[in-house]
């Protein structure tokens, strides 16, 4: 039976960084990095975007050379799934039955893509995006596709409908709210994704109710809407969020739910087995202080971070402002912190030049900013944010004063 100082199951940003901090800060115990996917780490966001597009090879989004994990002694476990984790024991059991004891578990799994619950969501040429082989998948079928539904105007579905559309692929978006980026954005922003797209000539559907997916011989044919109405299809995207991939750790005795609860370091309720990225529900300072989870990069780097820390005996508690970007056409957007709860939000510059922000506000207070190829405010805007500051309207609205400029002395 094999056993691990530090067993690390998931082998994505969050896994990988924990693996990489271990040994910048100098622990010699064995490590090992478990993945359900045949590749090393890998970067996830340029799957729906540079991956999807052909402009980064699949070496250039490796998150380190192959040779990198062997070199300092991390071990690869890949295409291995954990199904059950046993705490008093402190072992896990794979899909194939066998076992692997470990010292600490730090669970990185992030989730699954979830899956729409209609008729002909089987078919294929029905595609969620979360793993290289998804992306595969899709492009090799591109050269038989002509035209693409896409399932959820959040920003997977969006990245995805750009890379489409550059493609000259017809593409439709499909969302359910009334607005795209809803959950994550306000109205400002989404007005202006909506109309960029409009002008690609992706069609965008809002208010969208999905009654079924219909096909012939197996393969996708096309989205049966409520009203009845058909829209052919070659392929479609699903882009509905994630479900978190922390089964085995509640049915162990976890306390948790949408994700796995974990403290200030980390830690879930289980000895010695702590939780990170999109899976880990913590307390948010940048969120009043309420439990969250966090579909991030960043939250993924900073939460593993904190969890070399603790393993190696220098604890420091999680606070990092979140960060997020998006690529779409020739739009780079750089948001810094949570709009969650936001009373005003404030345009700062013209949509109309393609390069603005806005500003999430409440009681006056900056919470967040969405900059949209305007990296200087993105840049100055997150001490308003880690500052709690709160400048005049005016001000923020006013391009030609500089956000630095607001931020104490």
């Amino acid at each position: 039976m094999a056993r691990y100082d530090v067993l690390i199951v998931g082998a994505g940003h969050g896994g990988a960084q924990v693996a990489i901090s271990l040994r910048q800060s100098k622990f010699e115990g064995s490590v090992a990095l478990l993945g359900d996917e045949p590749d090393p780490p890998y970067e996830r966001p340029p799957l729906s975007k540079e991956y999807f597009s052909g402009e980064k090879s699949f070496d250039r989004i490796l998150i380190r050379p192959e040779k990198f994990w062997a070199e300092r002694n991390i071990d690869l476990l890949l295409s291995r799934r954990v199904v059950s984790v046993d705490p008093a024991s402190h072992s896990v059991t794979l899909g194939d039955g066998s076992t692997i004891d470990y010292g600490i578990l730090v669970w990185a799994t992030g989730g699954s893509p979830r899956q729409l619950i209609c008729g002909g969501a089987e078919l294929t040429g029905v595609h969620g995006v979360r793993t290289r082989a998804d992306a595969d998948r899709m492009l090799g079928e591109l050269a038989t596709t002509n035209r693409v539904v896409v399932i959820g105007g959040g920003y997977i579905g969006l990245e995805a409908a750009a890379v489409l559309s550059k493609f000259g692929k017809h593409v439709t978006v499909l969302e359910a709210m009334d607005r795209v980026l809803a959950r994550v954005a306000g109205e400002p922003l989404s007005r202006f994704y909506e109309a960029e797209h409009r002008a690609h000539g992706v069609e965008i559907q809002l208010g969208a109710k999905v009654d079924c997916i219909v096909g012939e011989n197996g393969r996708v044919t096309g989205v049966r809407m409520h009203d009845g109405t058909i829209l052919p299809a070659d392929m479609v995207i699903v882009g509905i969020g994630i479900i978190p991939a922390v089964e085995p750790l509640i049915a162990a005795g976890a306390a948790g739910g949408n994700g796995v609860d974990v403290d200030e370091f980390c830690r879930t309720t289980l000895p010695d087995v702590y939780a990170i990225g999109d899976c880990a529900m913590h307390a948010n300072a940048f969120a009043d202080g309420a439990r969250i989870r966090l579909e991030s990069v960043q939250n993924a780097n900073d939460q593993a971070t904190v969890v070399a820390k603790a393993i190696t005996g220098n604890p420091a508690p999680y606070h990092a402002v979140p960060w997020f970007w998006s690529n779409q056409y020739d739009l780079r957007l750089q948001t810094v912190g949570l709009s969650i709860g936001f009373d005003t939000a404030i345009v700062r510059g013209d949509p109309a030049t393609r390069s603005f922000s806005v500003i999430y506000l409440r009681d006056g207070q900056v919470l967040a900013l969405d900059c949209v190829n305007a990296t200087k405010d993105y840049v100055q805007g997150r001490a308003l944010v880690t500052g709690k500051l709160a400048p005049s309207a005016d001000d923020l609205a006013n391009p030609e004063v500089a956000l630095k400029s607001l931020i104490p002395a």
